[in-house]
């Protein structure tokens, strides 16, 4: 069905609110961790699909890092494979690391390469083993009551965190026509498979890279204050109050975390967005309006 006038002229506009934005970050890096709702409802993983096909199709290079949890959990229970939780990170020991492989570096990337391929991309799927990506080692969980002196350091197998980026293979593929897509999981000296957090991946990346921007899509409007309003045009430094008023607790500290060291290790913005929002990511970056909390260096008034 044709646009009406009133349709036509309302398209019109958004182009054009767009227009300084395009000019601003063509030829730029975004990394993105796409993960959560995002991943799961079909609207939305189409919507996701045509966001980034759209970047690349203007000049922005988009780097895709995803997770991939829920999934692991669902094959797991499948397999007759119990999970243990420590610290919120799964205890992954070898069998556990087989399925976590399958399911991040086979299902999860492969139907993430092929959405972005149907919506006009060339997507290019990795995993941190290819091209030795990540090299990772072994993260030291440390766990303490209040009736310990010192903490003592638990081994939840093979989850890793990330020491180095290749970024020789990066850099081939956003010079290129295709779009990565990133697995999180690492590969030690040895050989040995680790599983990473994606939002640390996604910020590894945006750092080494530095990234204009590192956008993490999640299952909330965003940061929100202590009347459950969204805070949005955050510096580091009341980002870093925030956490030391409590503002900041929780579930919330290890994705604000990642956001903060990006943007002090030289990006130039991070984006804590609402995955749950169609076109998330286009509103965020395209329009006036953004979709959720943006923290950055710069005083923004």
């Amino acid at each position: 069905m044709p646009l009406t006038r009133d349709q036509a002229i309302s398209t019109a506009n958004v182009l054009s609110e767009a227009m300084p934005y395009i000019q601003r970050f063509v030829g730029k890096t975004l990394v993105i961790k796409y993960g959560g709702n995002a991943m799961t409802d079909e609207k939305l993983k189409a919507s996701f699909a045509r966001d980034i096909v759209m970047m690349k199709l203007i000049g922005i290079n988009p780097i895709v890092v995803h997770g991939g949890g829920p999934q692991i959990g669902d094959l797991l229970d499948k397999l007759n494979i119990q999970s243990h939780f420590i610290n919120g990170m799964r205890v992954t020991d070898e069998a556990t690391m087989d399925v976590v492989e399958m399911v991040l570096g086979g299902m999860v990337n492969k139907e993430i390469v092929g959405l972005i391929n149907a919506a006009g991309g060339k997507a290019i799927g990795l995993t941190g083993k290819d091209g030795e990506l990540l090299r990772a080692r072994k993260l030291k969980v440390k766990h303490k009551t209040p009736e310990m002196e010192a903490p003592e350091i638990i081994d939840i197998g093979h989850v890793g965190e990330v020491e180095r980026v290749n970024v020789k293979v990066l850099d081939m593929l956003v010079n290129s026509d295709f779009i990565p897509v990133i697995a999180p999981i690492g590969v030690d000296e040895k050989g040995l498979s680790y599983n990473i957090n994606a939002d640390l991946v996604a910020g590894k990346v945006a750092e080494v890279l530095q990234a204009e921007k590192l956008i993490l899509l999640t299952n909330i409007a965003g940061l929100m204050d202590k009347e459950g309003k969204v805070l949005t045009g955050l510096s580091t430094r009341q980002v870093d109050d925030l956490i030391e008023d409590g503002t900041i607790y929780g579930g919330m500290l290890p994705k604000i975390g990642c956001a903060l060291s990006a943007v002090k290790s030289g990006v130039n913005s991070a984006h804590i967005i609402d995955g749950r929002v169609e076109h998330s990511c286009m509103l965020e970056i395209f329009t006036d309006v953004g979709v959720g909390t943006l923290i950055t260096n710069k005083s923004l008034g």
